[in-house]
């Protein structure tokens, strides 16, 4: 697997897994704290850091899994002719 499709591959699973872990222990503001002109529907603490650096590890357990599932052979990811 080149480096490319390997950085590819990676990214596309840290992707999908932020998505899965952005709703994880997000509270709403309460609305009589609301400002002028903020959002009601917005999160109180997201707390970002901590989703892309809980992202960034399990997409990396995942593309482990992913690497050696291609390296060992278990699963041919190539289309043979014929």
């Amino acid at each position: 697997m080149s480096i490319t499709i390997a950085l590819a591959v990676y990214v596309v699973f840290w992707w999908i897994t932020l998505l899965m872990v952005l709703p994880f222990g997000v509270h709403r503001v309460n609305p009589t704290d609301l400002i002028s002109g903020e959002d009601p529907g917005a999160p109180q603490k997201p707390m970002i850091i901590y989703k892309f650096i809980a992202a960034t590890v399990i997409a990396g357990i995942f593309f482990a899994i992913f690497y050696w599932i291609h390296e060992s052979g278990i699963i041919n990811f190539r289309s043979t002719p014929g």
